[in-house]
């Protein structure tokens, strides 16, 4: 496995591991310099997106011994870790309704990510 997939596979999973609404990951290679992938997740408290964005970061040093470039608003309602080619932006869910970074990037590609997502009964 490539280590784009492996990274996009262990931070979906840590996501929905602890229970983030929404994720998407779009492929934004061909419009911007800035990154290859973004993946995107909302939690309903600020509480909660500090826990999703602290749980990314753990389990990818753990399974991957990657630490990221920068991370930014651990104490906001929307915080940015920066894995150089890959974005990860963990939203408040009004943050992310404001920003609306899914529609920004509308040109994107959606990337299933069906397969990383746990089934609920």
């Amino acid at each position: 496995m490539d280590e784009q997939k492996q990274l996009i596979e262990t931070a979906v999973k840590a996501l929905d591991g602890k229970r983030a609404e929404d994720i998407r990951v779009i492929k934004i290679t061909d419009l911007t310099i800035i990154a290859d992938y973004f993946i995107i997740a909302d939690g309903t408290s600020t509480t909660q997106v500090k826990a999703l964005a602290d749980e990314i970061e753990y389990k990818v040093e753990e399974g991957m011994g990657r630490k990221p470039l920068r991370v930014q608003g651990h104490s906001s309602g929307w915080v940015v870790i920066d894995y150089g080619d890959i974005v990860i932006h963990v939203f408040y869910k009004e943050q992310r309704d404001f920003y609306k970074l899914e529609r920004l990037w509308a040109d994107g590609e959606d990337i299933d990510i069906s397969e990383y997502l746990v089934k609920e009964n």
